[in-house]
């Protein structure tokens, strides 16, 4: 099954030409059964990633552009008066599939934004008094542009939180730029995309990432990471459990598409930063000459033996 996922990659990097590392890293998220913050420009390729991975794991897929007036209803969906049943019927909201694309999540007001915290933390959302179970799998690929642009709402830091996993896809090197302007549309290959899986062969690999063991020694080093992160030094609040949980579990799923049976610690070195630096607050004194929260993980990364 992880050979159909090492396919996927290859088939999602036709269409995003690149950025191989970007999309190894989101697939490692949704195997690990986590959702996927995008951070970035307009223009680089964020939403035609979260399609083409839905499309190519064989994923039902719904996209919501954020907007300043988008309700919690809007996705969630609202219960109807119809005459006929003489009762409210309710309608489910696009939030109701296998993939979730939030489109620049954060141009909606707060409101609506904290409307996705149980579905991504419970898997269900409750209306009307009412809890309702989503699909399974269910994911969330979120994006958002920039903080500095006009329009937009911060993400809490409860809302980050939930994130598994947060990019960046930046702008692409000369030579894919070119394969861009000089192949085909990518929006029109989308639409040949085949999937190479099912989504209960998705589910079976998920499932199968108990097996892929974790050593003391490196569990040891998994605690003296987020210890260091709570030291005061470099972040206003460290890392919490559940962002160590999420860590290990990136990482297996990183091991696992590796072909390992077991974690190493370069499996957590290589995903410290997606995983922990959209979770950590930078103290107003380590900021420095602008460091951003990037730096100061990779130094806490340093700082910390293996």
């Amino acid at each position: 099954m992880f050979k159909q996922l090492h396919s996927a990659a290859r088939q999602v990097g036709q269409i995003v030409v690149g950025k191989d590392q970007q999309v190894r890293l989101a697939l490692t998220c949704l195997l690990a059964g986590g959702h996927l913050l995008i951070d970035d420009v307009p223009g680089v390729g964020k939403t035609t990633l979260a399609h083409a991975l839905a499309l190519t794991l064989g994923l039902q897929f719904n996209r919501v552009q954020f907007t300043s007036d988008l309700l919690p209803a809007d996705v969630a969906g609202i219960s109807v008066y119809e005459r006929e049943k003489n009762g409210f019927v309710f309608h489910p909201g696009p939030i109701f599939t296998q993939v979730l694309l939030a489109d620049e999540i954060n141009r909606a007001t707060p409101k609506t934004q904290s409307g996705l915290l149980e579905a991504m933390e419970e898997r269900q959302v409750t209306a009307d008094g009412v809890t309702r179970a989503l699909p399974e799998p269910f994911f969330v690929i979120a994006t958002q542009n920039p903080a500095h642009q006009i329009g937009t709402f911060p993400l809490p830091e409860s809302q980050l939180d939930r994130f598994l996993m947060c990019l960046s896809l930046g702008y692409p090197d000369a030579s894919a730029e070119r394969a861009l302007l000089m192949g085909e549309d990518r929006r029109a290959m989308l639409k040949t995309l085949q999937p190479v899986m099912r989504p209960e062969e998705l589910l079976d690999a998920q499932r199968s990432l108990r097996a892929i063991h974790a050593s003391g020694p490196l569990i040891d080093y998994l605690q003296a990471l987020a210890q260091e992160s709570r030291s005061g030094k470099l972040f206003a609040e460290g890392l919490s459990p559940r962002a160590t949980l999420a860590l290990l579990q990136a990482a297996r799923a990183w091991a696992a598409l590796e072909g390992r049976d077991h974690v190493i610690p370069e499996d957590i070195q290589t995903l410290l930063v997606p995983v922990c630096a959209h979770r950590l607050r930078p103290l107003k004194a380590a900021i420095g000459g602008g460091s951003a929260s990037r730096d100061l993980v990779l130094q806490l990364q340093k700082s910390v033996p293996v």
